[in-house]
């Protein structure tokens, strides 16, 4: 059943809109608009803000959809002597150019809102504010699920085929299967696993870590930034087992919670992320994964559409994931539990 939105619903939305014009500084929302480079900036900043994870990786604004990497490290040890009384000094160029380069492709991020919603919402004075945080947390945790699922970025993707936005774009994991597979523990003994657990490949977590860690070129293994990732279902079968082991006391229980299941594993701080796989391990530093977007092709529009019964609010953007050092990233999948 269609349903009108109420006279009350309409001024909230007009205010929305209105709100949203002023932020981007513009005259209206209602015609495709280009959001400045700041202000894109902004937008930015407060998408990852909702999500702890972004906040800790790179989001980076770059002029062109292709180029080369921003944060090319420098890979070895530059440090020595010359004796200049016979020999020039001679700077050493340790940059690895291997590659180097992004390229990056255009996102859709598009929202309907339903009068019925609006008319639920309106009742409350913040209701722009709670509308803008609502979208902007969506596309943060949609940004999180293409790095660790995307596989490639079709022209027309299909949600229901890839429901983890596999097809939205190519993100970090496709990116280390692809350009560094000796970088990638997929199997054990066994072709298409990796058996943990008594029995198996790997006694437990943190050797699994380890032999992941140990994948890493030896010039980032000890440079002290590195963590590890690990899937949701690795984390609780080892706390599970961990609880068993230790089912007395209750601080015996707490000791576990904060210092072997949370701190670290393999030697690593270890970290569960929001759509990481459950069944996967990932050990690189977090300023060794990227999102760069475009800072000049963020576009926005907002259109009352009573065919449908909603507004739909259409954001659209050029975005690519990167791994900035592929020497300093390894990772195991395909993991099954055991025992």
């Amino acid at each position: 059943m269609s349903h009108s939105i109420s006279s009350n619903a309409h001024n909230k939305y007009l205010q929305l809109q209105g709100e949203i014009a002023s932020t981007y500084n513009v005259d209206t929302v209602s015609r495709n608009f280009a959001v400045e480079p700041s202000i894109a900036q902004e937008l930015n900043d407060k998408i990852t803000a909702k999500a702890d994870f972004l906040e800790r990786i790179n989001l980076v604004p770059v002029s062109q959809i292709k180029g080369e990497k921003v944060f090319i490290g420098v890979a070895g040890p530059v440090t020595g002597r010359t004796n200049t009384k016979t020999t020039d000094r001679e700077a050493t160029d340790r940059s690895s150019l291997d590659n180097s380069t992004y390229e990056l492709s255009s996102t859709e991020s598009d929202v309907a809102l339903p009068f019925a919603k609006i008319d639920a919402w309106a009742k409350f004075p913040d209701f722009s504010d709670r509308y803008s945080a609502a979208v902007q947390k969506q596309i943060a945790l949609d940004r999180i699920m293409v790095g660790f699922h995307g596989t490639h970025a079709a022209p027309d993707t299909d949600m229901t085929a890839f429901p983890m936005l596999q097809d939205v774009n190519k993100g970090w994991l496709e990116q280390a299967r692809e350009q560094i597979p000796e970088q990638v523990l997929k199997q054990g003994l066994e072709a298409g696993k990796i058996r943990l657990g008594e029995g198996g490949d790997y006694a437990n977590l943190d050797a699994l870590v380890h032999d992941t860690k140990q994948m890493i070129d030896p010039k980032y293994r000890d440079t002290g930034d590195l963590i590890a990732i690990i899937g949701s279902d690795l984390l609780a079968a080892d706390k599970a087992k961990l609880y068993t082991k230790q089912a007395g006391t209750p601080t015996e229980k707490e000791r576990i919670e904060d210092a072997q299941v949370i701190a670290t594993y393999g030697g690593l701080p270890s970290f569960m992320v929001p759509f990481f796989p459950v069944n996967a391990v990932l050990v690189t530093s977090w300023d060794n994964l990227s999102i760069y977007f475009q800072d000049t092709s963020w576009r926005r529009h907002l259109v009352e559409n009573p065919k449908r019964s909603r507004v739909e609010d259409y954001n659209s953007r050029n975005e690519g994931y990167v791994i900035e050092q592929l020497e300093k990233l390894s990772m195991a999948e395909n993991v099954e539990l055991v025992g």
